[in-house]
């Protein structure tokens, strides 16, 4: 622990911590300490990562914790949160302008408040709308690329630049930010007209579709594996008689075979070996090597 970073730190944000449980802000409820965590506002991300730069201390952000696994003996560096302090959400016209650290499922209410139709798909994703656009995330035939405007985003170089929709390269769970070390700062999606009551309907729909399909009384990360061309992960996991399968207490899940989840009290590397048996068994079984959505950080 480096006492003088930690004080600079301070000096930029309040919302800073030493020694912090990653097993808090993650869906997967698993997970060792960040050695620093903080939660800037969306004006002190530069400067945070400047001070990073000066002391050579790694660095990494996260949203919402709800893709990631980070390994039981922690993650050495800065964990930033671009989360509740960097959330701000405005609507002007048919368009709506979201910080980073913005949950999916609040900007979705503000549109359907404002009559605008477009972003229901994604009103029960448990990501912020940072994380979402990193990867293009969707869900009931919508996804991310069909609403985004522009992004603003931080370079490597401490700049921000406003990418294109043309220029995020946008594809399925991919983007150009991670492989250009960009952060997302902040959004601007476009959507259409509704009329607020159908769009309020269709999201109450997609909702309760989505606690009868999913566990969502466990902790998980979503979906765990991404969908291999011409397949469906769940139904090539459940063909492989894995429904159920468990490590520790980390399981495949019984409602929905795409979801690896924590029964409550299985370490990061119990479902890390999880996903790994169940690639190996898919693959031996079906001769498809499944890839995770899952993002694996910090030390195992």
């Amino acid at each position: 622990m480096n006492e003088s970073f930690l004080e600079g730190l301070k000096k930029i944000t309040e919302q800073c911590f030493a020694q912090e449980k990653m097993s808090s802000h993650t869906t997967f409820r698993a997970g060792g300490p960040a050695e620093y965590y903080i939660r800037p506002k969306r004006a002190q991300v530069a400067e945070i990562v400047s001070l990073c730069k000066a002391w050579e201390i790694p660095w990494l952000v996260i949203g919402n914790g709800s893709n990631l696994l980070v390994g039981d003996k922690g993650i050495a560096g800065v964990v930033i949160e671009l989360g509740r302090e960097a959330s701000e959400v405005a609507a002007e016209g048919n368009v709506i302008k979201a910080e980073a650290g913005a949950m999916l499922s609040a900007v979705a209410r503000t549109a359907a408040d404002h009559s605008l139709t477009g972003m229901e798909f994604a009103s029960g994703i448990p990501g912020t709308i940072g994380g979402a656009v990193v990867m293009n995330a969707g869900a009931y035939g919508g996804e991310m690329k069909q609403i985004i405007r522009k992004v603003t985003v931080l370079t490597p170089e401490g700049q921000e630049k406003v990418l294109t929709l043309e220029e995020l390269d946008l594809g399925y769970r991919h983007s150009c930010i991670p492989e250009n070390d960009y952060i997302v700062l902040d959004t601007e999606l476009e959507l259409k007209t509704g009329n607020s009551e159908v769009i309020q309907e269709q999201m109450a729909k997609l909702r309760s579709q989505r606690s009868k399909k999913q566990p969502l009384e466990y902790a998980s990360a979503g979906s765990t594996f991404k969908r291999p061309e011409g397949y469906f992960a769940g139904k090539l996991i459940q063909d492989a008689g894995l429904r159920g399968f468990q490590v520790g207490d980390a399981q495949v899940s019984e409602k929905h075979c795409g979801f690896v989840i924590n029964r409550g009290g299985a370490t990061a590397a119990e479902i890390r070996e999880l996903i790994r048996q169940v690639q190996d068994k898919v693959e031996a079984n079906s001769g498809v090597r499944l890839e995770t959505e899952v993002r694996f950080l910090g030390d195992f």
